[in-house]
């Protein structure tokens, strides 16, 4: 029986340099930077399918609304904002150490390749893919001399002949593959330091704004605002915007009826306090840019507007338009009317109405079937007691919080009324409601991509990194003189390429080019082709 102790073969556990060693050479690996790229264009994926809260704040209410359950898990996880979520920047981070460990020690190896000598002449040429031979009576010193001017014209690099290769040249090119390769990886990094720029001194703001009213570029006047880390509200530009006019127009027949035709406002734009007005034209696609601010329009809707009176029909305790929110493609808009009313008119007032550019009313209700203003009309209902204006709470200007309100009753009815333009309707408690009309009124994405033109440079550095890569090939080719058995000088021609198929195609067209080339500057030999 053997009573040796068992051989453990196992290698020894990693200390923890060494463990830290073979994780950053995992971490900066080019399989580990694909599989992170990869990653990073799945992460994004929500970011194009879930409405985003700095993109469109409308569609997030929306969503939320009808999915209230699922919006909580949503706001847990980041889904709303998917690009400054902290699982995205890790994945960002990660791939930018990924790439740069990666290309670092490839850059400083194509560096000393690229300064190296070409290799030697093999012994035997015979054995290259590509290999001619041709009897000249020339020289070898004369035939080498002219394929060293030969090689550099067409811009092969040439190795300097050491003792003992005197008999041949050898030469190279096309490093210039690996150099756009490496080109294309940094225009990756370069690309994503740009979105990390954009992300820590950009800002992107919505604003609502009704034909005829304006705003000025100030934090405050912002429905929302996402901005970056860095970003300061003192290098806002100082302009102010006004819209003359919006204009809203939509296909009127065939299988596109009711989409957006086009959406056009016209503005007033002050540059600076002081400074003498512009009229400008916005259109879908075509933004204005101001002092490096570019103003897009996201999307549109209407603002009925209504004048509420007391009882005395004289006194006008509100007036104008109100925006309402577009609920679906035909225009349906919905919104609320909140009138604060002294003391000595009553008590205040809520109306939550929905707005229809073209009413059409059927068994099932109240609809509109036209998103262009055909056939406007109003239907609300009214409440009354005390809107919590005063209370310091801050509440949102689409939602009526009836809390401490009781809804206007007729007849035992909750009061309703369908009002067409000009219209008025009697509250129970006797004030009145007028339908004045309507404008309309356009959501503008007012923002700074502090990356763009930095992002515009890694991509047009892509291009030419890609171009170079595919199209450039890196080949190497000899040439041997040594004098033949009947005194004539025998010149072997070869070269050798990494590729297969078309491209030892191209090569061997290429080694016989330069067979041609020597053979013209010579004046002329004969010679044959070898396989």
């Amino acid at each position: 029986m053997d009573t040796r102790p068992p051989v453990d073969n196992r290698p020894p556990p990693l200390n923890g340099l060494e463990l830290a060693r073979w994780a950053w050479r995992q971490l900066t690996s080019m399989r580990v930077a694909l599989i992170l790229l990869f990653l990073l264009a799945v992460a994004a994926i929500p970011g194009s399918i879930i409405p985003q809260s700095d993109v469109n704040p409308l569609n997030v209410r929306d969503f939320r609304a009808r999915n209230p359950t699922l919006s909580e898990w949503y706001d847990r996880i980041g889904l709303f904002d998917v690009y400054s979520a902290p699982w995205f920047a890790a994945i960002y981070l990660a791939l930018m150490v990924s790439l740069v460990g990666c290309i670092l020690p490839r850059l400083w190896q194509h560096w000393k390749a690229a300064r190296a000598q070409p290799p030697k002449a093999p012994r035997r040429l015979t054995r290259m893919p590509a290999y001619r031979k041709v009897e000249v009576d020339a020289t070898p010193d004369e035939v080498l001399a002219v394929a060293r001017a030969e090689l550099r014209s067409r811009r092969f690099r040439l190795r300097r002949p050491a003792e003992g290769e005197a008999d041949s040249v050898a030469a190279e090119i096309g490093h210039l593959r690996e150099t756009g390769n490496l080109l294309f990886h940094l225009s990756v990094v370069v690309v994503l330091l740009a979105v990390a720029l954009g992300g820590l001194f950009s800002y992107r703001a919505t604003v609502l704004v009704p034909e005829g009213a304006g705003f000025s570029n100030q934090v405050i006047q912002f429905d929302s605002l996402s901005a970056g880390a860095l970003f300061d509200t003192d290098d806002l530009p100082p302009f102010s915007m006004d819209i003359d006019q919006f204009r809203m127009e939509f296909v009127e027949a065939g299988n596109q009826l009711g989409q957006p035709a086009e959406y056009e406002a016209t503005v007033t734009v002050v540059p600076e306090p002081g400074a003498a007005p512009e009229t400008h034209t916005i259109r879908v696609n075509e933004p204005l840019t101001i002092d490096g601010t570019s103003i897009h329009i996201i999307n549109p809707g209407y603002a009925p507007a209504f004048t509420v009176r007391a009882a005395d029909g004289e006194t006008i305790l509100a007036e104008g338009p109100v925006p309402f929110l577009p609920e679906d493609t035909s225009f349906t808009s919905t919104g609320v009317v909140k009138v604060e009313v002294p003391p000595e008119y009553g008590d205040d007032i809520g109306i939550q109405g929905s707005f229809l550019p073209t009413a059409y009313l059927d068994q099932n209700g109240p609809r509109s079937v036209f998103p262009g203003a055909r056939n406007p009309e109003v239907y609300l209902t009214a409440w009354h007691g005390d809107l919590g204006l005063d209370d310091g709470q801050s509440q949102s200007v689409y939602r009526l919080d009836t809390t401490d309100m009781e809804q206007y009753e007729a007849d035992g009815e909750p009061f309703r009324s369908r009002m067409a333009v000009g219209d008025t309707a009697q509250l129970p408690d006797g004030r009145y409601i007028t339908f004045d009309g309507y404008v309309t009124w356009v959501n503008l994405q007012v923002g700074r991509n502090s990356g763009r033109e930095l992002a515009l440079v890694g991509g047009v550095l892509a291009v030419v990194g890609l171009m170079g890569s595919l199209y450039v090939r890196r080949r190497r080719a000899w040439v041997r003189a040594s004098v033949g058995a009947e005194g004539r000088t025998v010149v072997e021609v070869a070269g050798l390429h990494r590729a297969e198929g078309s491209a030892g195609d191209r090569l061997v067209d290429e080694i016989g080019a330069i067979t041609d080339g020597l053979l013209l500057r010579l004046g002329g030999a004969e010679g044959k082709l070898e396989d």
